[in-house]
């Protein structure tokens, strides 16, 4: 996250208030020093980028799904949704049968499969976010 904001970790540090020396260390945990969650959760925000929940998802078992933001959705754009999910489950059906035909999965088939299916997973998210979004009254969309 500290590398992907513009101007690196001098530029992260002045941005989270502290000097660059600081700010490694609590990276590096020097010192007995470390990163806690707000300051990380600062990191992702500074960096606009989602490390930080996708590492905890990890660690925890699962993944970490983006939401996205639609503004004025249509039936058409629901359709396409579909029709994509369609093409991805194609997708994982054929990579299935081609990584198992030897019986095992090596580790770089386990990863296609994995990512074909977390995409999957952010496809139907999308899906549903959608479907609210067109189906739902504006005040009931947002609700779980």
């Amino acid at each position: 996250m500290i590398t992907a904001y513009p101007g690196g970790w001098a530029a992260m540090a002045a941005a989270l208030g502290m000097t660059k020396d600081a700010l490694e260390n609590r990276v590096y945990e020097r010192k007995g020093q470390q990163i806690n969650v707000h300051t990380a959760m600062q990191l992702q925000a500074f960096s606009q980028t989602t490390l930080f929940a996708e590492a905890i998802s990890h660690e925890s078992g699962g993944i970490f799904v983006k939401l996205p933001e639609f503004g004025e959705c249509d039936h058409e754009e629901l359709l396409g949704k579909f029709n994509q999910l369609y093409a991805e489950l194609g997708q994982l059906s054929e990579k299935f049968s081609h990584h198992t035909q030897d019986g095992r999965i090596d580790r770089r088939e386990k990863k296609d499969l994995t990512d074909t299916s977390q995409q999957i997973h952010r496809t139907v998210q999308e899906l549903m976010i959608l479907t609210f979004a067109i189906y739902c009254p504006r005040d009931e969309g947002s609700e779980s």
